[in-house]
């Protein structure tokens, strides 16, 4: 399954380099796709995520904010 969401406050790519890499950690989660431009992420994965991780995972990466798409 695949779950989009909009990541604000991310400004280079580092700041996606570190929300693919929190997000990449969270269990569950096979594959993390992160776009600078837009703001975007979508995470796959065999069941759903708690929307809990995700929010915790991209707040460590940086103290960005997370929604459901």
């Amino acid at each position: 399954m695949i779950t989009n969401y909009t990541v604000s406050g991310m400004t280079c790519g580092n700041c996606v380099h570190h929300v693919t890499e929190e997000v990449s950690d969270v269990e569950g989660v096979n594959n993390v796709s992160v776009a600078l431009e837009g703001g975007t992420m979508s995470v796959e994965s065999d069941e759903r995520i708690p929307f809990d991780a995700i929010i915790e995972a991209v707040r460590e990466a940086g103290g960005y904010t997370v929604v459901e798409a």
